[in-house]
């Protein structure tokens, strides 16, 4: 009974003055956006941009400290990651061309290779283009915005990186009617329903039709030390017959314990299982241009169908069949972490 009310005393006390200290020195925890999370530029820039001047670093620091005009608050700050291009953009409500100018960003700013800010109706966008793949913590008190770097790893235990092929202007195969670009994306968009669920952090290379270059996508797969990288693509045979789901992987490159053969392995086995498919069986990836090849984590692609058999094309062009390959690779990702629990 004695140890239940220290305890119950300890705890009050901590929680007082934590909420004392926050309300002493207003601080306020602001949350990131991730870019998958994002429609499109949610933040209008302007058609200027003006570089930011940044103070020496300061070795002890482990933040970097961005001013803010008087009286913006918490709730009117905007925060985006584009982790695919390596910038981080933050609207700012209130200032003028010339608060930027007068006041410089100072501290810990290792992780930003430049900034920019652009004027905009009602405020300012900082742009800040980062070094590599990161996500930041943010704190403003005192009207000053505090944002600490880290990497993906300090952050999350379980990674995952979601690959639609093509985009934009590569549309991929193009047969019956389809273009393998938007079958994959929405692939990606229904299986994105399932593991918004789940406690993993899951970066997409992308989430609308926009091209994004391979190295960019490489750069976040091995920037993010996925635990695996998932690229979605559709199969085109030679010949109308062919049907059924196949996997890719690649040979050259062995991780022990589990690696890209395993994957391509799970992949295929619970796709083909979720919708009562065919098993065209792994292959090794024989493009040695490929992500897969440049890539130092699990990879491999999952091909969900051949677009040059019309009755596949037709069953990949309904929303249903969509959602079934998605729970598919959505189980794939749930049983590597399950094997993986097993093995620890």
């Amino acid at each position: 009974m004695k140890k239940t009310t220290i305890c119950c005393i300890c705890f009050f006390v901590i929680t007082m003055g934590t909420i004392i200290y926050l309300s002493v020195h207003k601080v306020v925890t602001i949350e990131g956006v991730a870019q998958d999370e994002v429609a499109g530029e949610t933040i209008a820039t302007g058609n200027e941009s003006h570089a930011l001047a940044f103070q020496p670093g300061e070795a002890d620091s482990s933040y970097l400290r961005i001013p803010l005009p008087e009286g913006c608050k918490a709730s009117d700050i905007t925060i985006e990651n584009h982790y695919m291009d390596q910038e981080l953009w933050i609207y700012v409500p209130g200032g003028n061309e010339d608060f930027y100018r007068e006041n410089v960003l100072s501290g810990n700013h290792q992780m930003i290779n430049a900034g920019s800010f652009d004027l905009v109706q009602g405020g300012i966008v900082l742009n800040l283009q980062l070094t590599g793949i990161c996500e930041c913590r943010t704190i403003l008190e005192n009207e000053n915005l505090y944002i600490s770097f880290l990497t993906p790893r300090e952050v999350y235990d379980r990674i995952v990186v979601i690959d639609p092929a093509y985009g934009g202007r590569e549309e991929g195969a193009v047969r019956n009617g389809l273009k393998e670009k938007n079958v994959v994306l929405a692939v990606a968009r229904a299986l994105k329903e399932k593991l918004d669920g789940e406690d993993i952090k899951v970066y997409y290379t992308r989430m609308d039709n926009i091209y994004e270059d391979e190295s960019d996508r490489i750069i976040l797969g091995n920037g993010a030390k996925a635990d695996m990288y998932i690229r979605i693509e559709t199969a085109c045979g030679e010949a109308s017959e062919e049907y059924g789901i196949r996997a890719l992987y690649n040979g050259t490159y062995f991780i022990p314990g589990f690696g890209n053969i395993e994957l391509a392995d799970t992949l295929e086995r619970e796709v083909t299982v979720s919708v009562s498919g065919k098993a065209q069986g792994l292959l090794e990836e024989p493009d040695p241009n490929s992500v897969l090849y440049q890539l130092t984590i699990p990879a491999a692609t999952i091909q969900v169908g051949y677009l040059s058999n019309a009755q596949e094309a037709r069953l990949l062009s309904r929303e249903d069949y969509i959602r079934r390959i998605a729970d598919g690779i959505y189980q794939s990702i749930m049983t590597v972490y399950e094997m993986q629990e097993k093995n620890r």
